[in-house]
């Protein structure tokens, strides 16, 4: 759609046809393509003048095209294509105009770096700096380069040995200096990709080991490097592959740097609704899309979502279900119960408190529980909402290790990716966990057994860490139920977990929203052999603690009838459940 864009230049947008997917700065600006002016990116990197960035924002923030943004603008290849930049904002400055195009550029990316085995990641890294080798083959021309330089050249292919590919890109850097008589730009986008899949596909140790040995060959001991810039999701702990950069400026989501330049401001985003005839839908838009905070730039939006918005005209999880969500579901559903408890403490609405190591240590992931919660604020899944221990008062001798942040879900985008993912966890056992939510709605109690116990059977390993399938953890199982059951009733209940009622903390309430449906209290607990003498007695027992600490008497204060309130006590030996209970 071709717009005339009238009283929104002050917004930066240009050219207003909405694309869906366009990485590449050229094809946007020779298409057409809606675009948001973040030319000023690149007088703000240059001024800074830091030798290597690392810039980490959350996947689809624009990180692959400010990065073409950046060749296109500083490569010697695209000196002719000043057009590329006229009456953009970096365009006003005579010194950036004499910039452009002076500069000989590495460009790179890690974004489809994704296989399963360390012998796959590194032949498709081999594979791409081969491609870059193929790309500037015109250095094989004439004499620059000596006999021995120029066979180098030739051997760098996709099954090079791991020192020479370590060697490559400093190994150009220098055929390029003594070409165009000018140090480097080197732009690696999404170098943290196959560091995930690393840890997914346990092969972190060796590829880090490689990785490590490139990137200090690269952007370390390299005399031909004029200035780097790295994009990713997360800053990987320095002792890992960046142990001998100390080069290095990271710019993470709590940094102040660039904190408009990757995500649309408000701003932007209330001038492009208008420009598309949607003036009329910011509250609802701002209510799914906004909530990211870059330093101390708020109300950021992610673009996939609202180029999608402005292309389709309907809300949608645009961005988080094209985002990969893989490694988070499993980080949760195979978390402890204190994950899951906050899980359910975040899917409510509510705030949790967690130190912060924006230094991710991919092996604390499955042992250290902010870890987790680091690698979601750094995804974009949490938004920080206040600090603890940071104000006028805070003693700077009792300080934390590391920084204390109030977290929540970042907004109702999030929030319905996170229970479509968790139903999701359901799946293999989607009829008999579906019939146990009708029976437990019903009130049929002989049902839920029945049902209750096919779901257990299928699913009890599935939330544990997979490394014992058959020695799987009551609470981790309860635990992922409950979120299941908010996943699933959310729109028919209020569910709440341990939370103070009458005399003590109840398991589960499901609090009606209709005058029409019943109250529901839920107690787990597991068989004790040395007090019980089977399972009915331990239902007896979570039966008659919900009645001895008066658990009802939250939802008897919101006025529901004492008849209209069910209560069910949850009995677990291993995979055998025993409900008991009902009015």
């Amino acid at each position: 759609m071709l717009m005339d864009w009238r009283g929104g230049r002050e917004a930066g947008l240009v050219r207003q046809i909405t694309g869906i997917g366009y990485q590449d700065f050229e094809e946007i600006r020779d298409g057409g393509i809606f675009y948001i002016d973040k030319t000023d990116f690149i007088r703000e990197w240059w001024e800074y003048a830091d030798k290597v960035t690392l810039i980490a924002r959350p996947r689809r923030f624009g990180k692959t095209l400010n990065m073409s943004m950046l060749e296109k603008f500083f490569s010697v290849r695209f000196a002719g294509r000043r057009d590329l930049f006229e009456g953009l904002e970096i365009w006003k400055q005579e010194k950036y105009r004499k910039l452009q195009g002076t500069y000989p550029v590495i460009s790179l990316s890690f974004a489809n770096v994704k296989e399963r085995t360390y012998k796959g990641a590194f032949w498709r890294i081999s594979q791409i700096i081969s491609e870059l080798y193929s790309n500037n083959r015109f250095l094989l021309d004439g004499d620059l380069l000596s006999k021995e330089e120029k066979n180098y050249a030739r051997s760098v292919s996709a099954d090079m040995p791991e020192a020479a590919a370590a060697a490559a890109i400093h190994q150009l850097s220098k055929f390029l200096h003594d070409y165009y008589g000018k140090k480097v730009l080197i732009f690696l986008d999404e170098y943290d990709t196959p560091m995930q899949e690393a840890y997914v596909n346990e092969y972190w140790d060796e590829l880090a080991s490689f990785i490590r040995n490139m990137f200090n060959a690269a952007f370390k001991a390299n005399p031909y490097l004029e200035r780097a810039v790295m994009t990713g999701i997360t800053r990987i702990g320095k002792e890992s592959i960046f142990s001998d950069l100390n080069n290095l400026e990271v710019v993470t989501a709590t940094s102040e740097k660039y904190g408009d330049s990757f995500g649309f401001t408000e701003g932007e985003v209330f001038a492009a609704l208008e420009a598309y005839g949607f003036a009329d839908r910011k509250k609802e838009v701002k209510k799914w899309y906004d909530g990211f905070t870059f330093g101390g730039k708020k109300d950021i939006y992610n673009p996939w979502s609202i180029i999608n918005y402005l292309d389709k005209g309907k809300l949608g999880a645009y961005w988080a279900n094209a985002s990969s969500n893989s490694l988070v579901g499993k980080l949760i559903q195979e978390g402890s119960k204190e994950i899951k408890i906050e899980m359910e403490r975040l899917l409510s609405g509510k705030t949790l408190v967690a130190e912060i190591d924006e230094q991710l240590a991919y092996s604390q992931l499955s042992t250290k529980q902010n870890a987790i919660w680091s690698l979601l604020l750094a995804s974009g899944y949490l938004k920080v909402v206040g600090y603890e221990g940071y104000g006028e008062d805070a003693d700077e001798h009792f300080m934390p290790a590391e920084p204390k942040y109030e977290l929540a879900l970042t907004n109702l985008e999030v929030k319905i990716m996170f229970r479509v993912m968790i139903r999701d966890w359901f799946a293999r056992s989607e009829d008999a966990y579906n019939d146990f939510v009708k029976a437990l709605l019903l009130g049929d109690l002989d049902a839920m057994n029945l049902y209750m116990n096919k779901v257990a059977l299928s699913m009890f390993s599935y939330f544990d860490t997979g490394k014992n399938p058959g020695d799987g953890d009551p609470e981790r199982f309860y635990h992922g139920f409950v979120l299941g059951l908010m996943a699933e009733l959310s729109g028919r209940y209020v569910l709440t977990s341990n939370r103070e009622s009458g005399f003590g903390r109840y398991d589960v309430m499901l609090e009606p929203r209709r005058a029409e449906d019943d109250g529901i209290i839920m107690e787990f607990k597991v068989f004790q052999s040395k007090r019980e003498k089977g399972l009915e007695d331990t239902a007896e027992a979570a039966l008659k603690q919900i009645e001895e600490k008066k658990y009802e008497s939250l939802l008897i204060e919101k006025g529901i009838p004492r008849e209209r309130i069910r209560k069910y006590g949850f009995a677990f030996r291993g995979k055998e459940i025993l409900i008991g209970g009902g009015r």
